[in-house]
């Protein structure tokens, strides 16, 4: 019985031995400052707290521009040149949109399993073209002065796009 007792202690003692010798493979230099990043963002936490927002106005505030948004509302767009001074370019229909702007998720998932991490690939538009992730130019719906139908106008200067005329 002593023979066994012996025999177990022994087989432990070098398990024990071989799992000290085992090294913790070493942080990053960005998994350190990513934990130091942690540390500090809890420590101010702890000292600071968060905001007291009771109002949530800015939120009602976007709310409101996003449903706003979603109208058809009448606007003026307009182009603006070096000096600051307005240039009337049509009565509009919405804000307009930026080109880059996509109808579908500009990316899809390549592969997922036993891989770490997830790949994604480009999608197509509806159109069965890829989108540039940012473009400068904007898309109008103005009116044609001569019949009042909406039309689509790409503009590639930057734009004031108002639901009223501006002086």
């Amino acid at each position: 019985m002593k023979r066994t007792t012996m025999k177990n202690m022994l087989i432990a003692c070098c398990a024990l031995m071989s799992l000290a010798a085992c090294d913790e493979p070493q942080a990053s230099s960005d998994q350190v400052q990513r934990r130091a990043q942690e540390h500090l963002s809890a420590e101010s936490n702890a000292q600071v707290g968060m905001p007291a927002i009771v109002n949530f106005q800015e939120k009602r505030m976007a709310k409101m521009i996003l449903e706003l948004r979603d109208t058809a509302i009448t606007t003026v767009t307009y182009t603006q040149d070096m000096s600051g001074n307005l240039h009337k370019l049509c009565d509009s229909v919405g804000y307009g949109l930026p080109y880059a702007t996509q109808y579908t998720n500009p990316q899809k998932i390549g592969y997922t399993g036993n891989q770490v991490g997830v790949a994604t690939l480009p999608q197509a538009d509806p159109n069965g073209l890829f989108s540039p992730a940012s473009a400068d130019g904007t898309w109008v719906l103005c009116m044609n002065p001569a019949d009042k139908k909406v039309m689509p106008l790409y503009v590639e200067p930057h734009i004031i796009v108002s639901p009223f005329p501006l002086k």
